[in-house]
């Protein structure tokens, strides 16, 4: 006799033909709407499925684990980054957490590129003011707008993970020298390819860099690595951006620097806290904020369910899923 299929529970919506392959494989319950599952409805899905597939805005917390049916044999979540669940909670009660590492790879380093077009050529104040009345923009100006050339100037990328070596393939062909802080020193052969320079301290890194981009994930190690001591090492004419997890920069420090113009802008696709968390930011005019975007393509998020399916199918076929997340990545 055949096993029944898997119950699975998304708490999302998902792109349509990810949704109509995962109809097809599992007993799936899909999210009708786009908004996040509450705590209640997390932990009564918790409580009947074998799978769960989450996503960022799903804190699985120890007591939601902890709260979990002995039928809960995997959290396969639909993204990279893991540090909205506790996994070595998850690890101990014998729960599998999965993840899509490497597909949004390109995307993200594509939206960091753009990041740091559009802090130092200050695209989005020249796009409102086209996009005003008429009358506000004089027609072409000597003075008008001016930005800061990329090319030459020093980028320092921390986090010289799968992204961080995307962001420093675009950055070279940009022209900029590449530089980086990373937790272990990458292979002679991979500085070489990327033309990139290792700083072993990230204080010296950070005080000679023009760009600084924030590219590592969210750890316990990582958190407000970029903290108020180092915010001020960075040079007046620096920019800093992040499309990797807000909470790597102290966000209110970073604040204080950019409006009091110690450093000089700042581009931002993800926060610490909510929305009110950063309400600061939308004030000022050295900062570029996105909601997110870094793997926002129509590719990178089906290639996302098509990852967490592989991840749940061989599961089901008695084996270890090929993305699992364990205590010792953290």
């Amino acid at each position: 006799m055949s096993k029944p299929p898997l119950s699975v529970v998304v708490t999302r919506r998902l792109p349509e033909e990810v949704q109509s392959r995962m109809s097809e494989l599992f007993n799936v319950t899909l999210r009708e709407d786009d908004s996040p599952m509450s705590r209640e409805e997390l932990q009564a899905a918790m409580q009947t499925a074998d799978v769960l597939v989450t996503t960022l805005t799903d804190r699985i917390d120890a007591p939601l684990i902890a709260s979990a049916g002995s039928q809960l044999k995997l959290i396969a979540n639909y993204g990279a980054g893991f540090d909205h669940i506790e996994v070595e909670e998850a690890h101990e009660r014998g729960i599998m957490v999965s993840n899509t590492p490497g597909v949004v790879t390109e995307d993200t380093a594509d939206m960091t590129m753009a990041l740091i077009l559009a802090v130092r050529r200050r695209i989005p104040e020249g796009l409102a003011v086209m996009q005003s009345s008429p009358e506000d923009w004089a027609g072409w100006s000597p003075n008008a707008l001016l930005g800061g050339r990329i090319a030459g100037r020093k980028l320092g990328i921390l986090g010289m993970g799968r992204i961080g070596q995307a962001v420093a393939r675009r950055a070279k062909a940009f022209g900029m020298e590449v530089h980086y802080h990373n937790r272990r020193r990458l292979h002679p052969a991979i500085e070489e390819e990327h033309g990139a320079t290792y700083w072993e301290s990230l204080d010296q890194m950070v005080a000679r860099m023009d760009v600084l981009s924030i590219n590592c994930p969210h750890t316990p190690a990582t958190f407000h690595l970029m903290n108020a001591r180092r915010l001020k090492l960075m040079k007046e004419d620096a920019v800093i951006v992040n499309t990797s997890r807000g909470e790597v920069i102290d966000q209110a420090a970073l604040a204080r620097a950019l409006k009091s113009g110690a450093i000089a802008g700042a581009g931002l696709d993800v926060y610490e806290g909510g929305a009110s968390e950063f309400e600061e930011l939308r004030t000022l005019e050295n900062v570029v904020l996105l909601p997110h975007m870094g793997s926002a393509t129509h590719e990178a998020r089906v290639e996302m369910g098509q990852k967490v399916m592989l991840n749940i199918m061989t599961l089901d076929h008695g084996n270890r899923p090929p993305d699992l997340v364990i205590p010792s990545m953290l």
